[in-house]
């Protein structure tokens, strides 16, 4: 975790998680925050997308807040996009086989989907309505299985989050990275691969550190973008392992905490571009 003298450092990049940050349970972009990262693009600031949400379900978050270029980094970090237009910049993939079989020996009534990058997700049985978006195509464990993966998801709406806490301890997922949802959800993606790592390479695209970097998220999966971002924001209802390795814990979502950290940079004399001059609000 990076300290900051609070009194001279500005961001130079914010990245923001969707789920939880941005938009509600139900997606739902609240006006006093797009209003708020606005301000921040009118600042003339990069704002990256970092999300867990595949491009597909990434992209109308995207056009919400009219940003206007990407990259935006989905898939936990295994799949970096540009848009508009779009175009793949950075895409990683693992051999799915071990794990599906590990999951499924410890778990045989799990759901598991593999991604499919712009459309939607291969799945071995029907996710619960609204977990998913895209094209869904179920398919066999043995067709799931043979061909390498950006992402799986392994999903049981009957356990818990701590249930699969504690699944993925006792299988031992070697090779790939995993973070765990809110709810009994288990993303995997490559060895190594996260929401920071991915960040890291977009953020020395755009020609600054770490140290530069604004980051503000609330689940399990922003931890390593927390801990690595200059200044990492929780929000105040963010699960207590990410409120832990954050450097700020905001307000709570319904309190518009993504809204208030961000205000606290980009208005009044704070909302300042790079070459001085303040930037006029967004509308």
């Amino acid at each position: 975790m990076n300290t900051q003298n609070m009194a001279v450092w500005r961001p130079q990049v914010v990245a923001l998680d969707i789920d939880g940050t941005l938009v509600d349970h139900e997606g739902v972009l609240p006006e006093k925050v797009r209003r708020s990262v606005r301000r921040v693009v009118a600042a003339g600031v990069p704002v990256v997308l970092t999300t867990g949400r595949s491009w597909h379900s990434t992209r109308p978050v995207f056009e919400q807040l009219g940003l206007p270029t990407g990259p935006a980094v989905t898939s936990n970090g295994a799949v970096t996009v540009t848009f508009p237009p779009f175009q793949l910049e950075r895409v990683l993939t693992f051999d799915p086989a071990d794990v599906i079989e590990k999951v499924l020996r410890e778990h045989p009534t799990a759901a598991i989907a593999a991604e499919v990058i712009g459309q939607g997700y291969r799945v071995t049985r029907q996710f619960p309505d609204g977990d998913l978006t895209g094209e869904i195509e179920q398919v066999s464990v043995d067709d799931l299985a043979g061909s390498d993966v950006t992402r799986l998801v392994v999903r049981d709406p009957n356990s818990s989050d701590t249930e699969f806490i504690q699944l993925a301890e006792r299988i031992g997922l070697h090779g790939v990275s995993y973070s765990v949802g809110w709810s009994a959800w288990l993303d995997i993606a490559p060895e190594g691969v996260n929401k920071a790592s991915a960040l890291a390479e977009v953020v020395e695209g755009l020609g600054y550190r770490a140290g530069d970097v604004l980051a503000i998220g609330d689940g399990r999966n922003d931890i390593e973008m927390l801990t690595w971002a200059g200044r990492g924001v929780a929000l105040g209802d963010a699960c207590v392992e990410a409120q832990a390795a954050a450097d700020h814990v905001t307000g709570t979502f319904a309190d518009a905490g993504t809204a208030q950290e961000l205000d606290r940079w980009f208005t009044g004399r704070r909302a300042f571009d790079r070459v001085g001059v303040l930037s006029a609000l967004a509308s």
